[in-house]
C-alpha cells in the first residue's frame, strides 16, 4: 500500500512539473521579467530603468 502511495505521489509531481513548464504561445512575460532592454539589448537586472536611458 505504501508503494502505491509513493508511486501516485511521484506521478502527481511529474504532472505538476509538466504543466509548470508549459508555455502558452503568444503570451509575453511581464515588463519586470523581461531579460534584456528593448532598445540596446543589454541585460536588465532589477526593476530600475536601463542604463542606456531609453527604456
Amino acid at each position: 500500500m505504501l508503494i502505491k502511495a509513493a508511486i501516485l505521489f511521484v506521478l502527481v509531481m511529474v504532472g505538476l512539473a509538466f504543466f509548470g513548464r508549459l508555455r502558452l504561445p503568444g503570451r509575453k512575460p511581464p515588463l519586470l521579467l523581461r531579460k534584456t532592454c528593448k532598445q540596446c539589448g543589454r541585460p536588465r537586472i532589477g526593476a530600475g530603468p536601463c542604463p542606456c536611458g531609453k527604456a
